[in-house]
């Protein structure tokens, strides 16, 4: 008879004993020692959380617990130690808390005896230094992350005090890492208290940060500007651009550039990810004008247009001659390729790109006037219906980058898709536009085509300009060269190739050999994803706002029967031994698997429901009796790796889009390789050799 699901076999530390195995009732735990509610259980290992009555039933077959001091207990002592005389004795109490902070349990007794508030009352004082301070700072961090008591209860001389640390030039590393770690909290977290910092924290004192050797701090303090920067007021428009200046004043672009980007060291997924935010963050500033429709009777708007048909066809501002020219002004306006040629502001009044579109054409105009030129009169001379409308294009295309760059969006919570260009200019925007116009025009003069044909264009462009940015290219200079290298000529060779990739095989004898090779295909596609789930992958703690020490690693066993997981302190380099991974789910007891919003961690973070990455990368295992295990893919390709091993481990169909893709490839492949063979054309067992290097490269001719 198998023994009850509620017991468990677990083996149970305590000091100056051996470790003794027993078996415990999940349903209902008895103790036998005296003053029992002065005790409790936690781990031996990873974390050490507490056991309570709501986590007992997480408690797994071979799980290694200890027996300690209840929270209340460890929280009282620790309480009491802390406010002791004793330096060392304070020391050692305060590390203590810092560890232990991390725990719900005994954070939420701790909090209950007014703990943060004597934690805040060591900070204020200004008599702890060194070790002792961060350790403190620690604790304070941990206990207010547990969401149990409201940053809003913090105290101005508390912030005053943080902020010092931040503004001092030689504070320790650790203490400084940890106050920049609390500010950005305070301002993420509360609406009262982003004021008080603004006023203790300059952009400037955090720039200063960025020119530092230390990339973890350099990432606290973008991450700072950068929750400055998002949770500026709404009711305060100039308040962002205000910032914006302020950014541009200080240099921040060209510090970041120069002592980040170009720095000597790799950028960490964290870094990669606070620099996508900085740069969506700064393309947000171009939402006010994109959604702000231009005003056909304002004539200060109105000589903007003006403005911009000077430049094209006045080669001095004569104002002198203007009551003259007025007749001529709607065949300029045509030949400048408006779409309303008597009244062009019309042309604005829709949103997105709204005067944004206004704003680069005019950029282009002044800054870039002989290219602007150039354009505007190469196509306004043409009669073969083949010229290119300037104003309609640029207005489309706007449009188009806006929603490239996804301006007005919030930022992603998994993404790190930051672009180095954008760093390299203060106008990276508009000169990114001035690029791109350029290869609009390229474009529709190599497609020779009308105006019946403007959305084919615009669709060649798009793709033009989303290839080029996913290869990441270093520098406005490198963007233009790889744009020249993706003509309308490779743009269709490449259209080509892919759709050979798909349509080489039509024949019946073919379709036929393709159905009999795919479920072996299919089978070494199954194999591949479960070998993967073996090695496993790390995920990051959802909710945590300092992601960069919460992570949690997931992988299968080598027998396909069990999943283990557990926390981990930092992302780990290499593959995680199972012995590290204290948690563990049997693949017997999986019920299902369930993606985007159908799984419990997007249903109850309602906030997460407006970041469409973060829910297009969300899954959860189901399993029995009622628990569930949720993942945060950390991109797109581990969510179809990770949701097509489940599937494939629960014997159901893999339907990522990876897996067809996958599959099309390998069909293909195969598919060729025995067409060859039935041409006796040998296939080598082993690649070529790579040929040496040459001793010397003084290559020389001999006509003899």
């Amino acid at each position: 008879m198998p023994p009850p699901s509620d017991i468990v076999k677990v083996a149970i530390e305590w000091p100056g004993a051996n470790a003794q195995l027993m078996e415990i009732d999940q349903v209902s735990v008895h103790w036998s020692l005296s003053g029992s509610e002065q005790f409790a259980l936690r781990y031996a290992d990873g974390p050490q959380l507490y056991i309570t009555e709501q986590s007992r039933s997480e408690i797994k077959n071979g799980t290694i617990l200890r027996l300690a001091i209840s929270p209340a207990r460890a929280a009282r002592q620790l309480l009491d130690r802390i406010q002791s005389h004793g330096i060392d004795a304070r020391l050692e109490a305060l590390k203590e808390l810092a560890k232990l902070s991390a725990d719900p349990t005994f954070a939420t007794e701790f909090i209950s005896m007014e703990g943060i508030g004597t934690l805040a009352r060591l900070v204020e004082s200004g008599t702890h230094f060194g070790e002792m301070l961060a350790f403190t700072l620690t604790a304070f961090l941990e206990l207010m992350d547990h969401g149990i008591v409201s940053w809003d209860l913090i105290s101005l001389s508390f912030i005053k005090q943080i902020a010092s640390y931040v503004n001092q030039p030689m504070v320790d590393v650790s203490i400084l890492q940890r106050s920049l770690a609390i500010l950005e909290s305070m301002v993420l977290n509360s609406h009262s208290l982003y004021h008080r910092v603004a006023q203790e924290i300059t952009v400037g004192q955090l720039i200063g940060h960025l020119q530092v050797s230390n990339q973890e701090i350099q990432t606290y303090a973008i991450a700072l500007i950068n929750a400055l920067f998002l949770k500026a007021p709404e009711d305060r428009r100039q308040v962002s651009t205000e910032m914006a200046s302020t950014l541009a004043q200080k240099h921040l672009r060209s510090i970041i550039l120069n002592h980040v980007i170009r720095g000597n060291r790799p950028i960490k997924a964290e870094m990669a990810h606070q620099l996508y935010v900085l740069q969506v963050l700064t393309f947000n500033l171009l939402e006010e004008r994109m959604m702000t429709k231009m005003d056909p009777s304002d004539q200060a708007q109105r000589d903007i247009i003006f403005e911009l048909r000077r430049i094209a066809f006045d080669g001095e501002n004569d104002s002198s001659g203007t009551e003259k020219r007025k007749a001529m002004y709607t065949k300029d306006y045509k030949m400048l390729g408006f779409t309303n040629h008597v009244n062009p502001a019309m042309d604005f009044t829709q949103t997105p790109p709204g005067m944004l579109a206004l704003d680069n054409m005019l950029y282009l105009a002044k800054l870039h006037q002989d290219t602007y030129i150039r354009i505007v009169l190469e196509n306004s001379s043409r009669e073969d219906k083949h010229e290119c409308p300037f104003g309609r294009c640029a207005i489309e295309l706007t449009r188009m980058l806006c929603e490239i760059l996804q301006v007005g969006e919030l930022p992603n919570e998994g993404c790190n898709d930051y672009h180095p260009m954008f760093f390299t200019h203060d106008r990276a925007w508009e000169e990114f536009f001035c690029v791109c116009i350029q290869l609009l025009n390229k474009t529709w003069k190599e497609m020779r085509a009308t105006a019946e044909d403007f959305n084919k264009v615009m669709q060649v462009v798009r793709e033009q300009i989303t290839r080029t940015l996913a290869m990441k290219p270093s520098s406005l200079d490198q963007l233009k060269g790889k744009l020249r290298g993706l003509s309308y000529s490779e743009i269709l060779r490449l259209r080509q190739s892919e759709r050979m990739s798909q349509d080489d095989f039509q024949s019946p004898p073919i379709i036929e050999l393709r159905e009999r090779i795919q479920p072996e295909i299919l089978e070494l596609i199954k194999q591949q994803r479960l070998n993967r789930l073996c090695e496993g992958s790390c995920f990051r703690k959802l909710g945590n706002r300092r992601r960069q020490e919460k992570f949690w690693f997931c992988r299968l066993s080598l027998n396909h029967k069990v999943l283990h997981y557990g926390d981990l302190d930092e992302s780990p380099q290499g593959e995680v031994p199972f012995e590290l991974l204290t948690d563990k789910i049997p693949v017997s007891d999986i019920k299902s698997v369930v993606t985007g919003k159908d799984c419990p961690h997007m249903k109850e973070k309602s906030a997460l429901k407006q970041n469409k990455e973060v829910l297009e990368q969300a899954f959860s295992i189901l399993y029995d009796p009622d628990e569930n295990l949720n993942f945060v893919a950390p991109n797109k390709y581990e969510y179809c790796i990770w949701t097509d091993g489940l599937c494939a481990l629960l014997g159901r169909e893999m339907g990522s889009d990876l897996t067809r893709s996958d599959l099309d490839t390998l069909i293909s492949m195969e598919m060729k390789l025995r067409l060859l063979d039935l041409e006796n054309i040998t296939i080598p067992e082993a690649p070529p050799p790579v040929p040496k290097e040459p001793s010397t490269y003084n290559f020389t001719y001999n006509y003899g």
